[in-house]
């Protein structure tokens, strides 16, 4: 079995990490960066600290607009796939280099298995749920995480391929807590204390691009009474410095970005995290950590349903509101994203059938 695994980003890295490692221990796997997002912490201490291999091929795309960025990264990943000849091709999520990897494939005959298959946001302005309806609908194999995934596609039509194998975030999350607790010293560097501060992320275009929606959220976190602890994008302090706003409140320790390490242990130690991004909501989750999540809409229904997780948008009383009297007890919530077996699934259906 030769598989042809495609990336473009940090987290996709780390996504795979664990089908990977399931991959190389009964196959071969050729893994492509397409270099979607210039990460400067992909360095060799990443690789090595998560136990990653390192990819066989850097396309070095680099940031473009939608158009340009997908066409080119299309014709260099089919130029892997005729060298290459894998018998198939792994995509992960919603980017631009997951749709470019499906797209290169497909019009090549390589049947195409994409894992996190059937997520909707069911908001076509954004261009990840764009990327993931045209992904599964080129498809051979669609890996879903949650029942929910499992009824979008046979809504649309999409019946054929379909395996239920639960959530590889999970089987992440397990396999680097151990990790994390050995390695990363972030709590002492940053002195603070297990369960007495707030995480936060800001980073979606939704957010930072619209000065209304940033002015709103960075007017909350201002009135915040607790210490929080904000690892900022540089996209986003450009952003913050282009719409004239700042972040005033002294309980609020803006940080450089950190490691996956460092920030799953900021997670799980979290009293509640506010967010934007859909991984941290999931890993929240994982963590039984509450989340109050600054968007209108979320791909991970189930944790709004189970009540792990609360959409509050761009409405700063809303945040203030939460941080203040959401809580959850995850003693009486069940388990939504599998057991932890994804990766294992995953390669056992494609060992079977290639």
């Amino acid at each position: 079995m030769k598989v042809v695994t495609v990336v473009g980003a940090r987290p996709q890295f780390v996504k795979a990490a664990p089908v990977s490692r399931a991959i190389r221990s009964r196959g071969q796997e050729v893994l492509v960066h397409t270099g979607q997002h210039y990460d400067q912490s992909m360095s060799d201490i990443f690789f090595e600290e998560l136990q990653i291999p390192h990819p066989e091929y850097h396309l070095h795309v680099g940031s473009k607009s939608h158009g340009a960025q997908t066409g080119e990264m299309l014709t260099k990943v089919e130029e892997v796939l005729m060298k290459e000849k894998p018998d198939a091709l792994l995509v992960y999520g919603d980017t631009n280099s997951t749709l470019a990897g499906a797209l290169a494939a497909a019009k090549l005959h390589i049947p195409v298995a994409h894992v996190e298959a059937g997520l909707r946001s069911f908001n076509r302005r954004m261009p990840e749920e764009v990327n993931r309806v045209l992904t599964d609908h080129v498809s051979r194999w669609l890996f879903c995480p949650t029942e929910t995934a499992v009824r979008h596609l046979s809504s649309e039509g999409v019946t054929a391929g379909v395996s239920l194998v639960g959530d590889v975030m999970l089987d992440v999350v397990n396999f680097n807590r151990t990790l994390a607790d050995e390695q990363s010293r972030i709590l002492d560097e940053l002195k603070i204390m297990p369960k007495a501060y707030l995480l936060v992320t800001l980073h979606r275009a939704e957010n930072t691009d619209d000065p209304a929606r940033l002015s709103a959220i960075v007017s909350a976190l201002n009135e915040l009474s607790m210490t929080a602890i904000l690892p900022l994008h540089p996209r986003t302090v450009g952003k913050l410095e282009q719409f004239g706003l700042q972040i005033t409140n002294s309980n609020v320790k803006v940080i450089s970005p950190v490691g996956y390490l460092d920030m799953l242990q900021l997670e799980v130690h979290a009293s509640k995290i506010l967010t934007d991004s859909g991984g941290v909501q999931k890993e929240a989750f994982f963590a039984q950590v509450p989340c109050i999540t600054m968007r209108d809409e979320t791909e991970w229904t189930e944790t709004v349903e189970l009540g792990t997780n609360v959409l509050v948008g761009a409405d700063s009383a809303q945040i203030l509101e939460m941080v203040e009297r959401f809580t959850v007890d995850f003693s009486q919530v069940p388990a939504a994203f599998g057991d932890g077996t994804t990766a294992t699934q995953i390669v056992d259906i494609l060992e079977k059938e290639l």
